[in-house]
This record gives C-alpha cells, structure tokens and sequence, in this order.
C-alpha cells in the first residue's frame, strides 16, 4: 500500500526518507478550525480553538502593552503547501533552498491550526528584521505565557532557516 503523503511529496520530487533523516516528523491535518481573526483586507485566519482563543489573548495583551501583532498567515491545508512548493519549482528555485524556507506538504506546523505567522506595522512580513522590532521583543518576553513558541530559531535542528515570525501554540490538549 502506497502511503498517500510519500506519493503527494514524490510529485514534488521530494523524498520523505530524507525529511525524516532531518528530524522532520508529518503532522495531522487540523480538522476543527475556527476563524481567529478577519485582516482589514477580510482575510479570514483559521486556527483550532485553542490556538484561536490563545492567539486573541495574547495579540490583546501585547496591545495593551501598546505592541501590535498582526497575523500574516495561520492555517494552511496539505494541498496548498504542495501549491507553495510547486509555484516554487516552477519559478526555478532548487528543491534544496525551498525546503529551508518551506516545508513539505504534511510537514508543516500550519497543518495542525496552531501555527501563526506574526509582523506588525513598522517591519516587512516574513522578514528576518523583524527580531528587531518592538513586536518580537514582546513576544520573547510574553509568548509562553498564552503556550506560544518560536518554532524556528537561529541553528534550529530541523535545517529551515530563522524564522522570527513563526510561533507555534503548544498547549493543545488532545
């Protein structure tokens, strides 16, 4: 029997054998989502509950400290990780390069609904300056308590690169 996660990477030219010499383990789809937040723009981000109701207090507290945290992206199925990592190949970058900035379908923490992606208005999205901000400081200092981590920090054993903006809620119970 073909394992359906190793035959969607295999489309992709990725081999799960070498994610997991990485570390890298799969993760489950969320199947309970709820909508986090809408942006100005009316982009709804799913999240679980959990992670939702952590996310809102966290981003609440962090105003009240007068740091305002935005959501870039949060929820993202298998399918459109596989979209992200073809749109990729198509352009022409080495499977190599997207996989320390991207990770393969299935192995992604926005697969679980836990995972968010966090600027503020004075820092560019998706950008390493934002450890620079007022905003990453106060997440540093505050995120664990509302059960958020940095999933990727500087040197991190699963091979991406930093990512400052990432965190992940680690308190979902079963």
């Amino acid at each position: 029997m073909t394992d359906p996660l190793a035959a969607l990477n295999a489309t992709l030219g990725i081999d799960v054998q070498t994610l997991a010499a990485r570390g890298l383990t799969p993760f489950a789809e969320a199947t309970m989502l709820v909508v986090a937040e809408r942006n100005a723009a009316g982009r709804e981000f799913e999240l679980t509950p959990a992670a939702a109701a952590a996310w809102q207090a966290m981003r609440d507290a962090a105003a009240d400290d007068g740091v305002t945290l935005l959501l870039v992206s949060a929820f993202r199925s298998i399918a459109r990780q596989h979209e992200i990592v073809a749109a990729k190949l198509a352009r022409g970058q080495r499977l190599d390069d997207i996989l320390q900035v991207s990770a393969a379908p299935g192995f992604s923490e926005h697969h679980t609904g836990r995972a968010v992606d966090i600027c503020t208005p004075d820092s560019p999205a998706l950008e390493e300056v934002f450890e620079l901000t007022p905003a990453f400081a106060w997440l540093q200092a505050n995120a664990a308590r509302f059960g958020f981590v940095l999933s990727f920090p500087r040197g991190n054993a699963c091979g991406y690169l930093y990512e400052p903006w990432h965190w992940c809620y680690q308190q979902e119970t079963a």
